[in-house]
């Protein structure tokens, strides 16, 4: 059990009484090490498995650590989190603490604080629901009541949505409501379950004597509500490990305070304390500028940043790159993709992190136009997809009736069985050409098959008998419901927040401007060392290719006043160093210059690094509405050439027309329409008509690549007339079909 664990892990694995704190860096093997320590204590009879509850933030992490305490043998521990943990023990206690069933617990929180908000004769926009929605969450994980929320606003230096006057008065109505109604939130299913253990000593009672031990993941994020609760559980007891990272610490905004960790030693002076700081995730030259970025940090948590040491191979260097504008960053960012997935790189293996969604629309417009697969995190569900539904039905209807099916009673083993099944579905063991729709549903498919042979080499690894489809259908139900989808081969944009726990091979951090990093709103230090937090777990999310960008204005014509973030001083190449920072020397490329849509270029790159500089291209002139004249920077509205509350003389027929065309050639090149042309081209096209190739080409998003590709097609319909048939083969389709062939 101990084998291929490093000294320290190991130290962590064999730790098995008193108080033990886990101090791990990122990418340093946490999970393994406490997964390990639980097998260990429960393969050397010292712990009972049901005796352990095992406690983190996401369902994703809770998963994956009872996945990874199969692999080691071991059942019947509960991982789970806060919240579920807690719903768990209110539903079982309630008949008897209370009398009936559980309240039931709202799907979200947003109409009934609107409603609130209306009784109070205040009128709340979009922005500002879902910001006194947060606040109202902060105010009570923080265990503040309505009308202490004011003064507990001002203690903490927090920034109200509102007047907090206002926002009191409509928290206080909202519990109102609730109450009224009988329904519960996310924040009371923690309240009444602190409640219940602290009415109920009999209760309380057994529930220690259900779990006597505790092992409590990413520490650093615990809420004063969380830590009162876990402490009900501990009742007095000193067998818990935590784990965390206070240079990790990312959601103060929700309550989260590193405090807990920060102060374990102080109130378990015995307690064993173990550093991880060998990274086995990232390069020396990445965990170099991890270091470097924390170097600069201050305050309690900087006082307690660990040093990473990396374990791999060299790599290289991250590269800084600087572009004029935002739409000019995107394409330049989606090339750069583009050239590494041409490389190797996975797209699945590949992501872009920005601070705010926001930042993602002119990124899903560049990666389209480059024809490049991606997928939003947070967004499209993997488990709900039409594709993927059909095949969790066909697997059920094998399940239960794989007896009759011949073709599946000839195929051996549970991922024999999956392909067989999903054979009837159209799935093949060979991709599709392109990468369109018909690509997207292979590789969610084949996503399955993977998570079947994984599922199976797992349980083989546990020592369990023959896997039969209904034990991977109830994998499948586990994953589902902790939102722990399989890997599908697309890019992931993402916030830095959303991209917390996961890793890539190469990681684009973009948008790294002053005024976004850091956000305009963190003023005070404590905020902003939170901001260089965030970025500091962007940083670590990568493996191998790690890019760094900004611009210096929002839209092309627009005056270059930004500046790149002040976390990058002493880092990228030309700042100001500061001492912990220098010596850098080879572990960073020279930053690359970049004008809107500008390639790479040659000539020498910074200190150390190697890489081409991009030529300096003059600076595009203002993009003005053609109907009111005002300067566009929205991307949507300067691709249309007006705003999007301008009047359109769009022709509809042609419009028409256009999509038709759209869909016929995406099909036949089996690729997503929107790499044919995005829809607001299109609309750009039927508003403008053009009559000329000259007239096509100055359209934004028709570019010199898709004039010469489809802009006989595009005049043509433009002109009333049938597209040349030619025109819809591709150039390897013509070739096949052409006499020398």
């Amino acid at each position: 059990m101990l084998d291929g664990l490093d000294p320290e892990q190991r130290e962590v694995a064999t730790a098995l009484h008193g108080p033990v704190c886990v101090l791990a860096g990122a990418g340093t093997g946490k999970t393994r090490a406490i997964t390990h320590r639980i097998a260990y204590g429960v393969r050397a009879g010292i712990l009972q498995p049901a005796s352990v509850l095992a406690v983190t933030f996401t369902n994703r992490a809770a998963g994956e650590m009872r996945g990874r305490l199969r692999q080691l043998g071991v059942g019947g521990v509960q991982a789970r989190t806060f919240h579920s943990a807690a719903l768990r023990q209110l539903q079982y206690f309630w008949p008897r603490a209370v009398g009936g069933e559980v309240p039931r617990l709202v799907e979200s929180k947003y109409p009934v604080v609107s409603e609130a908000a209306s009784r109070c004769r205040l009128r709340l926009d979009r922005t500002e629901l879902r910001e006194v929605t947060g606040e109202i969450e902060w105010a009570k994980v923080t265990q503040t009541v309505p009308e202490d929320y004011p003064a507990a606003l001002a203690r903490a230096g927090r920034e109200a949505a509102r007047d907090p006057a206002e926002v009191g008065r409509i928290y206080a109505v909202y519990e109102q409501l609730k109450r009224d109604r009988g329904v519960i939130d996310f924040e009371d299913v923690l309240l009444l379950t602190v409640g219940v253990l602290e009415d109920q000593p009999a209760i309380a009672d057994q529930v220690r004597g259900q779990y006597q031990h505790f092992v409590v993941d990413e520490y650093q994020d615990v809420s004063p509500l969380q830590q009162r609760l876990l402490d009900l559980w501990l009742g007095g007891r000193e067998s818990l490990c935590v784990v965390g990272d206070a240079s990790q610490t990312i959601y103060s905004f929700t309550g989260a305070t590193p405090e807990h960790l920060l102060t374990f030693r102080a109130r378990y002076p015995h307690a064993t304390v173990v550093r991880l700081v060998r990274d086995y995730r990232s390069t020396p030259q990445v965990v170099h500028l991890a270091n470097g970025l924390l170097a600069q940090a201050r305050g309690r948590a900087a006082e307690h940043r660990l040093e990473l040491v990396s374990q791999l191979d060299k790599g290289p260097a991250p590269v800084y790159a600087e572009y004029g504008d935002e739409p000019a960053e995107a394409e330049g960012t989606a090339r750069r993709i583009r050239a590494l997935l041409d490389a190797g790189v996975p797209a699945s293996e590949t992501a872009v992190l920005f601070r705010v969604n926001a930042q993602s629309e002119v990124y899903e417009q560049a990666l389209a136009d480059a024809g490049v697969p991606y997928q939003m995190r947070g967004t499209e569900r993997f488990f709900e997809r039409p594709e993927v539904r059909e095949a969790i039905v066909a697997l059920r209807g094998a399940a239960r009736f794989g007896g009759n099916d011949a073709l599946l009673d000839e195929a051996v083993g549970l991922a024999a069985q999956v392909r067989a099944v999903l054979s009837a579905k159209g799935w093949t063991p060979e991709p599709p050409a392109g990468s369109g729709a018909v690509r997207e549903r292979w590789d969610a498919l084949s996503a399955l098959v993977r998570l079947a042979e994984l599922f199976t080499e797992s349980r083989a690894a546990a020592g369990a008998e023959a896997t039969t489809l209904a034990d991977f259908l109830a994998e499948l139900d586990e994953r589902a419901g902790a939102q722990h989808p399989p890997t599908v081969d697309s890019v992931t944009l993402a916030s830095l927040h959303a991209a917390k726990g996961l890793e890539w091979d190469a990681v684009f951090l973009v948008g790294l401007a002053e005024g976004t990093m850091p956000i305009t709103h963190a003023r005070t230090e404590q905020q902003i060392e939170e901001e260089r937090r965030l970025l500091y777990v962007g940083v670590t999310r990568a493996r191998r290719h790690l890019t760094l960008s900004w611009s210096l204005a929002r839209a092309p014509g627009s005056r270059a006043t930004r500046r790149p973030s002040r976390f990058l001083n002493g880092l990228r190449p030309g700042s100001a160093a500061s001492p912990r920072a220098a010596g850098a020397g080879g572990l960073v490329a020279g930053i690359e210059r970049g004008a809107p849509g500008a390639g790479p270029g040659s000539g020498s790159g910074g200190p150390g690094g190697g890489e081409d500089r991009a030529p300096v291209r003059r600076r595009r002139v203002p993009v003005r509405c053609r109907v009111c004249g005002r300067t566009l920077t929205d991307p949507g509205e300067m691709k249309l050439s007006r705003c999007e509350d301008c009047p359109s003389d769009l022709d509809e027929a042609l419009h028409e027309r256009l999509h038709a065309w759209r869909s016929r050639q995406a099909e036949l090149l089996r690729q997503p329409a929107f790499c044919v042309f995005t829809d607001k081209t299109l609309l750009a096209i039927a508003e403008a008509v053009p009559g000329t190739a000259a007239e096509l080409a100055v359209v934004p998003g028709v570019g010199g690549r898709k004039l010469a590709r489809f802009g006989a097609d595009v005049l043509a319909l433009c002109a009333g007339e049938e597209p040349p048939s030619a025109a819809a083969e591709t150039p390897e389709e013509a070739a096949e079909d052409s006499p020398e062939k």
